[in-house]
């Protein structure tokens, strides 16, 4: 069941990726929800043309509903086919988002999380690039707190509390 937003939210907010120091994209969704620590929000695949992982595609039609927590170092986006079919769960590793009149900023720290929409695969990826990052050399509590929430998400996933914690 949805909850609905707070009074005063906006309908719409522009969610602003941002990742080593740079902004990666920038896209417009819509609130499904606010609750004061997570805010949901469903916005179509905003990135251009397909990007095939080869455990799953994202492509133009696809709908990304799209779960930020301001305490938590992750976010969950549920990816659905155009018709609504369920491909699985994308998790970034994330800081705590920061909601700033209408734009949610989000800062990525390349760890993720692939969830398949039946729970048999959950892949940890990115490892190499969070290494790569310098985060642990930088900030690290930060590092420590991202390598946690991917811990944490694992074994949510593994134990089929995904949808649980989306409820």
């Amino acid at each position: 069941m949805s909850v609905p937003t707070r009074p005063g939210t906006a309908d719409t907010l522009t969610v602003v990726l941002v990742k080593a120091g740079r902004t990666k994209i920038r896209y417009p969704a819509g609130t499904v929800r606010d609750d004061g620590d997570r805010l949901t929000v469903r916005a179509p695949w905003a990135a251009e043309g397909v990007r095939d992982f080869g455990f799953v595609r994202f492509e133009p039609g696809d709908v990304l509903t799209e779960h930020y927590w301001r305490t938590r170092w992750f976010a969950v986006k549920e990816v659905r086919t155009g018709d609504g079919g369920l491909k699985g769960w994308y998790c970034d590793i994330t800081r705590p988002a920061v909601l700033r009149g209408s734009e949610l900023l989000v800062e990525d720290l390349d760890l993720d999380l692939w969830v398949s929409a039946d729970g048999s695969r959950v892949l940890r990826l990115d490892e190499d690039e969070f290494e790569r990052s310098g985060l642990a050399e930088r900030d690290p509590a930060a590092a420590s707190a991202a390598v946690r929430a991917l811990d944490e998400l694992e074994l949510l996933a593994r134990a089929g509390g995904l949808e649980e914690l989306l409820g």
